[in-house]
C-alpha cells in the first residue's frame, strides 16, 4: 500500500487511473478492454510499438464505433460509409483492433500477432492499401487530420452534385497532442472552420503526455479556444466516461460547425506504474507491466484471445450498418445519376474525354501559340474542366499567377459546396493534404496550385500522396530564375532534383503549349500516383504542330534531329528547350550537326526500354541544359557529358539578364559542344 501511495504521489495520473478503474465495469468498458488487451499483446509480441494511445482512447473509440460511426464490415469500401481517420497513426493497434474485432475480412488474429512484421496488414503505422478499412496512411503527425478535411470537403461537394440520397456521411478523426502541435493542423483546422465543414469531428486525445514528458514542457495552448476561434464547436469530456463521450458525439452530429472534442484520458490506462507517463507512449509495457495491466483490468484471457461474448458483441457492431448499406444500394439502383456516380467513384474518365483532348491539341497546332507554360496550362484547363466534371481546382492564394481558375468554375464556400474551385489561402501544406483527402475519398480528381519554390511548404503531404499513389495534379508555376525580379527567395534551384528523387512521382516540365497539353493529358489519365506540372512565367515559343501521338508519354524524344550524322546531342527541359534550339541553329551555321532532345518527364523516360533511350540520346557527346541545379543529370549525360545550369542561388533582375548572367545561353551551349568536339 505504501508503494502504491508513493507511486501515485510521483505520478498523479495513477490516482486518476485508480478512480477510473474503480467505476462499475459495464459492457462498454469490457469491449474497450478487448482493444486494450490486443494492444498490449501485439506490442509485447513485436517488442515494439505504441500501446499508450490504444489503451487510453479505447473508451472513446468504442463509443464512436458502436453508436455513431456508419460502416459495414462486409463492404469496407461502401461509398457512403463514414470515414474514420486515426491521425495519431503511431497508435495503429487501436485501428487494427477495431478492424479485427468488427469482423472485417483481411485482418485476422494472426495478422494482429504479426503486428509490425513484414507483409502484415498491421504495419507499424496505418498504411493505405494494406487493408480496405484503412482510409489513409498516417504517422507523420497532423497529416491525418488535414487529410480528413479534404475528405469532408469531398463529401459536401459530391452531396451537392449527386444529392443526399447517395452522399450523406461523416468524417471522424482521432488526433493527439502532437497532431495539434504540428503547423499543418493550424492550416487545416482554419480551412475547415472557414468552410463550416459540419460533418467533420475531431476527438482529441488530451492525455498531457508527449515523448519528452508532460506536454507542459512545450505546450500551453488553450486548444478549445483556439479551435473556437477557427469557427469550430468545442466540447471537453472525460475520455473514460461513456455517457459524456456519447453526449459529445451526439452534440457533434447536431452541430452546424466542425467539432473538436477534447477527451481527457490517461495514456496507457491499466498499466500499473507507467500509465500517464511517456514510458507507455512508444514502447511495449514489458512482461511485468503487461501482467500487472491484465490484473488491473481484470482481463483473464490468454494472449490474443477475446472472450466469445465480447467477440459476438463486436461482430454485431461490424454488421450494424448492413441495413443502411442495403437501403443505400436500393436508392443507387433507381437513381437517375447512377451511371455517372459509379463512373466518378471508379475513377474512370468520361467516355468522350479523348475527343476534348484531341480538339485541344488541334487548336494548339492551328494557332501556334507563344505562351508562358503557365498560360498554356490555363488554355488546357479551359478544355479539360468542362470535359471532366470531377476536376476540382484550387490555389494557395495565387490564382491569378498560377492561372488555375477558368470560366465557369464557381468557388466552394461555407454552405455552397457545389463549386469546383477552392481558395485555400496561404496554406500550401494544408492544401496538399486536403487534396490527398479528396482523392482518397473518391469521386474527385483534385488539382492544386502554388509557386514551384513553395513546394517546400507542401512537400510532406506530397510525399504522403506519392506513398499512397493518389491521383492529384500539382500546378507549380514560376519554375526557375525565369521568374525574374522576385529574386532568389522565389527562384527554385534544387527543387527539380529533389522532387525527381521522390518515388511514384511524375515531374513534368513542358517546353511549349503542345507539350503542356500532352503533360496535362498524362497527369489526368494517371491513376496510380501524383503528377507535377512545373511551369514557366516567361513566354515560350511553339515547337510542335504534330498531334497524332502524345510524344511526352515516353518522357523524352528527339525534337529536332541532326542534319546529318550526329556530332552532339543537346538535352533540355521546359524553358531551356528554346536555348537548345537556338544553339542548334548557330552550330548548323558552322556545319556542326546536333540533335535536340526534349525531356519533359524523366520518370517516364526511365521506364522506356533501353533501345528507345539509346536511340533518343544517341552515341555522340551530350550537353544538358536546365535552369536549375545539375544533380541527377549525369544519368542522361554520362560520365563525359557537360551540364549548363545553376551552381548556386539566383538573383533579382529581368529574366533575360539573369540567363545571361548565369551563363545559360545558346552561346554557352555552342561553347560546350565545341569543347567536347575538341
Amino acid at each position: 500500500m505504501a508503494v502504491t501511495a508513493e507511486l501515485s504521489s510521483n505520478n498523479p495520473a495513477l490516482s486518476l487511473q485508480a478512480e477510473i478503474l474503480a467505476r462499475p465495469v459495464t459492457q462498454a468498458r469490457r469491449m474497450a478492454d478487448a482493444i486494450r488487451a490486443l494492444a498490449i499483446d501485439a506490442t509485447e509480441q513485436s517488442k515494439s510499438g505504441h500501446p499508450g494511445l490504444p489503451m487510453g482512447m479505447a473508451d472513446v473509440a468504442t463509443a464512436l464505433w458502436t453508436r455513431f460511426h456508419k460502416f459495414d464490415a462486409a463492404d469496407p469500401r461502401w461509398p457512403d460509409r463514414d470515414r474514420f481517420v486515426l491521425s495519431a497513426g503511431h497508435g495503429s493497434m487501436l485501428l487494427y483492433a477495431l478492424i479485427y474485432l468488427t469482423g472485417h475480412d483481411g485482418m485476422s488474429i494472426d495478422d494482429i500477432r504479426n503486428f509490425r512484421q513484414l507483409h502484415s496488414p498491421a504495419a507499424g503505422h496505418p498504411e493505405y492499401g494494406e487493408h480496405p478499412a484503412i482510409e489513409t496512411t498516417t504517422g507523420p503527425l497532423g497529416q491525418g487530420l488535414a487529410t480528413a478535411v479534404g475528405m469532408a470537403i469531398a463529401e459536401r461537394n459530391l452531396a451537392a452534385r449527386f444529392g443526399k440520397s447517395l452522399v450523406d456521411h461523416r468524417t471522424w478523426v482521432i488526433a493527439s497532442d502532437g497532431d495539434l502541435m504540428e503547423g499543418i493542423s493550424h492550416e487545416a483546422a482554419a480551412l475547415a472552420g472557414h468552410l463550416a465543414l459540419s460533418r467533420l469531428t475531431v476527438m482529441y486525445d488530451d492525455n498531457h503526455v508527449s515523448i519528452d514528458g508532460d506536454t507542459a514542457l512545450s505546450y500551453s495552448d488553450d486548444v478549445l479556444k483556439r479551435f473556437a476561434a477557427y469557427g469550430w464547436a468545442t466540447k471537453r469530456v472525460d475520455g473514460h466516461d461513456p455517457d459524456q463521450i456519447n453526449a459529445a458525439l451526439s452534440f457533434a452530429v447536431r452541430s452546424k460547425k466542425p467539432t473538436l472534442i477534447a477527451c481527457r484520458t490517461v495514456i496507457g490506462l491499466g498499466a500499473p506504474t507507467k500509465a500517464g507517463t511517456s514510458g507507455v507512449h512508444g514502447s511495449p509495457l514489458g512482461p511485468k507491466e503487461a501482467a500487472g495491466a491484465r490484473e488491473l483490468l481484470r482481463w483473464r484471457e490468454a494472449s490474443f484471445v477475446t472472450p466469445d461474448d465480447l467477440k459476438d458483441r463486436w461482430r454485431a457492431v461490424g454488421s450494424r450498418g448492413a441495413a443502411a448499406r442495403r437501403g443505400w444500394l436500393k436508392r443507387l439502383a433507381r437513381h437517375n445519376q447512377r451511371s455517372e456516380f459509379e463512373r466518378v467513384l471508379a475513377g474512370r474518365l468520361p467516355d468522350n474525354w479523348h475527343e476534348s483532348v484531341a480538339e485541344l491539341k488541334q487548336h494548339i497546332a492551328d494557332n501556334r501559340l507563344k505562351l508562358a507554360s503557365r498560360a498554356s496550362s490555363q488554355k488546357c484547363l479551359e478544355a479539360l474542366v468542362p470535359a471532366t466534371p470531377e476536376l476540382i481546382g484550387g490555389s494557395a492564394d495565387l490564382t491569378e499567377s498560377n492561372l488555375t481558375l477558368v470560366k465557369g468554375m464557381a468557388s466552394i464556400s461555407a454552405g455552397n459546396y457545389g463549386g469546383r474551385y477552392i481558395h485555400y489561402g496561404i496554406r500550401e501544406h494544408g492544401m496538399a493534404a486536403a487534396a490527398n483527402g479528396m482523392a482518397l475519398h473518391g469521386g474527385i480528381i483534385p488539382y492544386v496550385g502554388t509557386f514551384f519554390v513553395f513546394s517546400d511548404y507542401l512537400r510532406p503531404a506530397l510525399r504522403m500522396c506519392a506513398i499512397m499513389r493518389q491521383r492529384v495534379v500539382y500546378v507549380l508555376t514560376h519554375d526557375s530564375i525565369g521568374l525574374g525580379e522576385d529574386g532568389p527567395t522565389h527562384q527554385p534551384i534544387e527543387h527539380l532534383a529533389s522532387l525527381r528523387a521522390m518515388p511514384n512521382l511524375h515531374v513534368f516540365r513542358p517546353a511549349d503549349t503542345m507539350e503542356t497539353a500532352e503533360c496535362w493529358e498524362l497527369a489526368v489519365r494517371r491513376s496510380d500516383g501524383p503528377s507535377l506540372l512545373v511551369l514557366s512565367r516567361q513566354a515560350l515559343p511553339p515547337w510542335r504542330t504534330d498531334t497524332a501521338e502524345n510524344r511526352s508519354a515516353r518522357g523524352g524524344y528527339v525534337l529536332a534531329e541532326a542534319d546529318g550524322p550526329r556530332q552532339a546531342t543537346v538535352i533540355a527541359t521546359g524553358s531551356e528547350v528554346p536555348i537548345a534550339m537556338a544553339a542548334r541553329e548557330k552550330l548548323a551555321g558552322d556545319n556542326i550537326a546536333i540533335a535536340v532532345v526534349s525531356l519533359p518527364c524523366w520518370e517516364l523516360f526511365a521506364q522506356q526500354d533501353e533501345a528507345y533511350r539509346a536511340q533518343v540520346l544517341g552515341g555522340a557527346p551530350r550537353v544538358g541544359i536546365e535552369a536549375a541545379g545539375g544533380f541527377g543529370w549525369e544519368r542522361w549525360l554520362g560520365p563525359d557529358g557537360i551540364f549548363i545550369g545553376m551552381t548556386g542561388f539566383g538573383a533579382s533582375a529581368n529574366h533575360e539578364d539573369l540567363y545571361a548572367h548565369f551563363g545559360i545561353t545558346p552561346d554557352a551551349v555552342v561553347a560546350a559542344v565545341m569543347r567536347r568536339l575538341g
